[in-house]
Formats: C-alpha cells, structure tokens, sequence
C-alpha cells in the first residue's frame, strides 16, 4: 500500500486574502466596540453632570424660598431661638463677637413706666439689620417674650442678599424689666431708588439717632449707619454686631439649628453677640434678673464693657 504523506506546504496564494480580511475585520469591530463605550461613558458623564446642576439648582432655589420666606414666624421656630438653653450660651461666651457695645454712660433712660428702655432703629433691606435681629431677639428674650414676629430678609440686591432673618413690624414685647421701642424705617421692597417707607421713628429717637449715632461714639465715616440700638443710655451698638456672611445662603430654619451646636460658626458669632447685648441690658436692669445677668458669660463680658472707657467729645 502506499502511505500518505502530510503535506508540509504553506496555504496558497488564494487562501491568503481571505486571513488578512478576517482580522482587519476583528480589528475594525474592535476599534467600533472601543468607539461605542467612549461614547457611552461620555454620555455616562454628561448625565451625571446634568443630574449635578439640576440638584444644585433645586437646592439653590428651595434655599432662595425658604430664606425670603415672609409672614408670622412659626410657633416652633421662635421657641428654638427665643429659649435658647443658659448652657449654650455660657459654652459660647464671648464666641466671635466682631464689635462690642460702645459705652455712653449717660442717666439711664426710661420710659413712662418707669423701665428702662431699649430702642432699635434699622430697616428690612438692610443685610446688617438682618444679622443683628438674631441676637437681639435671644438676648431680649432673657428679659421678657416676643409675640407676632414675621419672617423676613434683607434686600435680594444689596450685600449679603436675602440675609434670613425676622422683622419687628407688628411685633410686640412685654418685660417686667424693660420696655423694648423697635423702629423699622423701610421694608425690603423697591420704590424707585430706595424701599418703601414702613415707620416713623418719634422725635426723641431721632434725636437718640443723631446724638449718638455720630462721633465720638461712631467713626465719621459711618455717621447714621444702622442698626442702631441704644440700651437705655448706658451702651450703643451702631451696625452689626459680628460677621453677617456667617449667614450666606441658610434659611431661618437652617441658622436655628445651627444655633444648637455651639460650635458652630453661626452660633459663635449669633449666640456670643447675645450675651455681649445680654450685658449691655443688665446694665440698664441693676443687674435684673439675676438668674440671667450673674451668668459667667454675662458676668465677664459686663467686666469687659465696665472696663472701656466711654468716648469724650473733648
């Protein structure tokens, strides 16, 4: 029989081609399936992207809402900021007050009830007004007890827009130690170059205005600047108290639960320019209550305020 033989020889010329179009054909497949997940994983990305702006613009706009939110101030948000516990307060102590009271040191002014009496004169749009209101609220809430504050905010177009905050129009206080005058002179709302006109301080706190919002007791260069808040002629405060941007972007709600954490920046700043009011107030009360103006917190920044001298106009 004769055997066969397998054969050694290389494949034909006419086999050739057809290897050489079967991988450029996997390698162009290849190269496709690469080009279809580039593209995916980009349109991957750009979703995740989009999704991104739209959070943040839901976020942005809720926060916008919830700040230039208007009307009564809710039950719930008024307790947290007008019970805000001795503890905290004391933990804070002088926190990150920027300006302390300035002493005036005249006969202490009463009204005709024979109490004390602290008058504040400020205005809606006004962003330091806005800041200002948060420890002045905790701190005259040591004395007595607010009813009908409204939510509000400061200009959308000055610094610091929409600065949450509460407004005294249509507010009252009642305190067996003091008796508190607040005066808004505008509101928030445009009316051409200015804001609309909302109250009409009375002829002696216009006069408080112009005595004492002036030099020596404020620089030249901030002559009737506002918030202005005199403590029944023993101390004034002439703009705000502490850093207003600490507020930037919260709502009402937001600003009172950091108020909770003592430290954080907002209650550094809030809670610790409240005692330095609380001070200032237990120097026109002698020192009443006692439960409130023997507070360590109280007590050393009282020391503090004794210690400076008040301004001469010599």
């Amino acid at each position: 029989m004769q055997q066969t033989r397998a054969s050694g020889r290389a494949p034909s010329d006419g086999q050739r081609p057809t290897g050489r179009r079967a991988a450029r054909r996997a390698q162009e497949e290849a190269a496709a399936r690469q080009r279809r997940l580039v593209i995916i994983a980009a349109a991957a990305i750009v979703l995740v992207l989009a999704a991104f702006v739209v959070v943040r613009l839901v976020s942005s706009s809720n926060s916008s809402a919830a700040a230039t939110a208007s009307g009564p101030a809710p039950d719930s948000l008024v307790s947290a900021i007008t019970s805000v516990p001795a503890a905290s307060l004391n933990q804070v102590g002088r926190g990150a007050v920027a300006q302390l009271p300035t002493p005036v040191r005249t006969d202490i002014q009463r009204g005709p009830d024979g109490l004390p009496v602290v008058t504040y004169l400020g205005a809606e749009y006004c962003p330091f007004c806005a800041g200002e209101r948060w420890p002045l609220i905790i701190a005259l809430s040591r004395f007595g007890t607010f009813t009908n504050l409204q939510l509000s905010h400061s200009a959308a177009d000055d610094v610091y827009p929409n600065t949450p905050t509460f407004s005294f129009v249509g507010s009252t206080y009642s305190s067996p130690y003091l008796t508190f005058n607040p005066v808004e002179l505008q509101s928030n709302v445009r009316s051409g170059n200015s804001y609309q006109a909302l109250q009409t301080p009375t002829p002696a706190q216009s006069n408080l205005l112009q005595t004492y919002d002036a030099p020596p007791y404020v620089p030249a260069a901030s002559a009737g600047s506002i918030p202005f808040i005199d403590f029944a002629g023993q101390y004034l405060v002439s703009g705000a108290s502490y850093d207003v941007g600490t507020l930037r972007g919260m709502s009402q709600d937001q600003v009172a639960a950091a108020l909770q954490d003592p430290s954080s920046k907002q209650a550094q700043a809030i809670l610790g320019s409240a005692n330095a009011l609380t001070a200032a107030i237990c120097s026109a009360t002698g020192n009443m209550p006692a439960d409130v103006c023997s507070d360590p917190a109280v007590s050393s920044l009282q020391a503090a305020l004794a210690a400076t001298p008040a301004p001469s106009k010599g």
